[in-house]
């Protein structure tokens, strides 16, 4: 079979079934176009161009491009190309740089179309999905926003900044939205061994190796379909929370949240030569504590030395969703005790985080009784971002709320003072945030203001970049987020990305962050104070216009939660 591929001739032999994809990065080693929910088609990280029209190149089959063109983002006319790439930079539009190839590859021929007015970048960007920053700046890069104009900035300072945020080693430069941002499984050798986990009931010869059974070939298509993959699919039974309401305090709050997917945009991977160290799968983004626990680097290296072959780990979307870690659900009751916000609560996961001491920015004194108690459902972490600061903070800020207490007249500290909105956080490291959601007579929510202080910012770009991110996070979490799973087996119903509830770019609220002065060393993790306090604002604010404080995350029955899902 022959097209074009970035304007080049190139013949491959046609294997029935296979995706333009596998041809794209596994034969012909175009590592740009990003493997993110293959082949559910619902990511947009695989966008190319076939004839100059958009396609998803996951769920376009090979055979369908014989004697047509395909461009890729390396193809693109390289002025343009550049142009975009720089204005993401600019901007703080791309952070990982997972999602930006398949976004620039849109971009570019709704540009080349004239199809510039912000519909019409609605209508672009629904087919894509962003984890990391919220969109806001996204379309700041591509509508030429004040600030999406290239400056000198210090590369190197950004990524400092980025890396205190996400957690892991983090690059910034013109390459990171092209996609070189240098992931686990671009670097793999594809004449490696593939091992991909087996699915449930599948009956494939498998290896067992970092407590998985793994299923190897010398392909990914041949490991796939010898594993059986198991194909995403989306229920349409809600999510509930596994746990139950503590019994109802006088003038308390409660609160029951359910399992959410963190959605990190590149599936788990790794690759080991035998006797070498497997590469990590925090490369240019640590997915907010979602991979730290990853089988996938252990499983490399007990493979490669097992089989005395390199071997290239590569987990599916569906089975990030089965196997990866969720945020540890919660069902807590808390009350304003004349000085004391009273907390009492079960965890479904590791309660450490939830009895750690936080120094809240508020003249209070929390009282917690944190209990674990494990359900059936997936495996949960307490590496994921803000958890149990973002629960107990909005628990906090419930109760303050529902006592009808002046919170800002319990802020004493100058710094707290600076960023206090309707609600104040710290993080561990002693980055502050502030946060106030403002909602219309619909009980839409109309914007979203944040004030962060992190001491030395090192660079203001990135560090709003990530306030943005978080802020859009938080209001996915109260709002619309979750996972429908089974209370008895414990198996996780929504597979696919696009059923997890992340806001989409057209639905997400203006989000205006303003980063305070703030004297002394760069302080990490602010964006995991920015998560909490915008969370615990958005429960207030919902509760105020509807009438009435939902008692669940995901509140997807309020009416600002059905205008985002509209």
């Amino acid at each position: 079979m022959q097209f074009s591929c970035d304007g080049e001739q190139v013949e491959v032999e046609a294997v029935p079934g296979e995706s333009l994809l596998s041809v794209l990065r596994e034969r012909l080693g175009v590592l740009s176009v990003k493997d993110g929910c293959a082949p559910q088609g619902q990511c947009g990280c695989c966008t190319v161009l076939v004839d100059g029209e958009p396609r998803v190149a996951c769920v376009t089959p090979a055979a369908r491009v014989a004697g047509r063109a395909v461009t890729t983002v390396d193809g693109l006319d390289g002025a343009v190309r550049d142009q975009l790439a720089a204005r993401f930079v600019a901007t703080g539009g791309s952070q990982c740089g997972f999602c930006t190839p398949g976004i620039i590859v849109r971009v570019a021929a709704a540009e080349a179309r004239g199809k510039t007015r912000r519909v019409d970048l609605d209508r672009a960007l629904a087919a894509h999905l962003c984890r990391c920053t919220g969109w806001q700046t996204v379309y700041e890069a591509i509508e030429g926003a004040p600030g999406a104009v290239p400056r000198e900035r210090d590369h190197d300072a950004a990524a400092a900044r980025a890396t205190l945020e996400g957690g892991a080693d983090q690059r910034v430069g013109s390459g990171v939205p092209l996609g070189a941002g240098g992931f686990a499984d671009d670097g793999a050798p594809r004449d490696a061994l593939v091992a991909v986990p087996r699915p449930p009931g599948s009956g494939a010869r498998v290896t067992t190796a970092a407590g998985l059974d793994w299923v190897l070939a010398d392909t990914l298509l041949e490991a796939r379909e010898a594993a059986g993959k198991v194909q995403g699919r989306r229920t349409t039974v809600d999510p509930v929370p596994p746990l139950e309401l503590p019994e109802a305090v006088p003038g308390g709050v409660r609160l029951a949240t359910g399992w959410v997917e963190p959605a990190y945009l590149e599936p788990d991977a790794s690759w080991c030569v035998p006797g070498g160290e497997p590469a990590t799968p925090l490369a240019n983004g640590g997915a907010f504590g979602g991979k730290v626990a990853s089988q996938a680097p252990a499983a490399a290296r007990a493979l490669a030395d097992a089989t005395g072959r390199t071997v290239r780990v590569v987990w599916s979307r569906e089975d990030v969703v089965r196997l990866g870690p969720k945020r540890p659900p919660i069902a807590a009751v808390a009350h304003w005790d004349g000085g004391v916000v009273v907390v009492r609560g079960r965890v479904a996961g590791d309660v450490a985080p939830f009895r750690a001491p936080v120094a809240w920015p508020y003249d209070l004194e929390e009282r917690g009784d944190w209990a674990s108690h494990p359900v059936p459902g997936p495996p949960t972490s307490s590496a994921l971002r803000a958890v149990g600061l973002a629960e107990r903070a909005v628990l906090v800020a419930g109760a303050l709320h529902a006592a009808g207490v002046d919170h800002a007249a319990l802020v004493t500290d100058p710094r707290a003072c600076a960023v206090s909105l309707a609600s104040c956080v710290a993080a561990p490291s002693g980055a502050l945030a502030g946060a106030r959601v403002d909602c219309d007579d619909t009980g839409r929510i109309t914007g979203v203001h944040v004030r962060v202080a992190a001491g030395d910012p090192l660079d203001r770009v990135v560090l709003r970049s990530y306030a943005i991110g978080a802020a859009h996070m938080a209001m996915g979490w109260v709002l619309t987020e979750g996972l429908a799973v089974d209370p008895e087996t414990g198996d996780v119903h929504d597979l696919t990305i696009r059923s997890f509830g992340i806001l989409r770019a057209k639905d997400t609220p203006p989000i205006h962050v303003d980063v305070v002065d703030d004297a002394g060393p760069a302080r990490a993790n602010a964006s995991d104070a920015v998560f909490a306090a915008v969370a615990a604002a958005t429960w207030n604010a919902i509760t105020e216009a509807e009438g009435t404080r939902p008692e669940a995350f995901p509140a997807r029955a309020t009416r600002a939660a059905s205008a985002l899902r509209r």
